[in-house]
């Protein structure tokens, strides 16, 4: 799956399940200040992923990740 594929599947999942405004969603959002997600969330995201996706990422993985981007490389790179 390519990275801007991915990226529409998880503007999805954003949109649908966390209740984000879609226009917040870019490549370049920062996932706690630009679009409120606290760290539940984030794993919370990480499994829907990894359920969707049949990986099986860590949370450890996006330790350091800030941005979309960020997390869609390091998905890109398990898949």
């Amino acid at each position: 799956m390519k990275k801007e594929e991915l990226f529409e599947e998880v503007k999805k999942i954003l949109t649908e399940k966390f209740e984000i405004e879609e226009s917040k969603i870019t490549m370049d959002a920062n996932i706690v200040t630009d679009l409120d997600l606290d760290s539940i969330d984030i794993i919370d995201l990480i499994v829907t992923l990894n359920n969707m996706l049949k990986l099986n990422v860590s949370a450890a993985d996006f330790k350091d990740k800030r941005t979309l981007s960020e997390i869609l490389d390091v998905i890109c790179s398990a898949v």
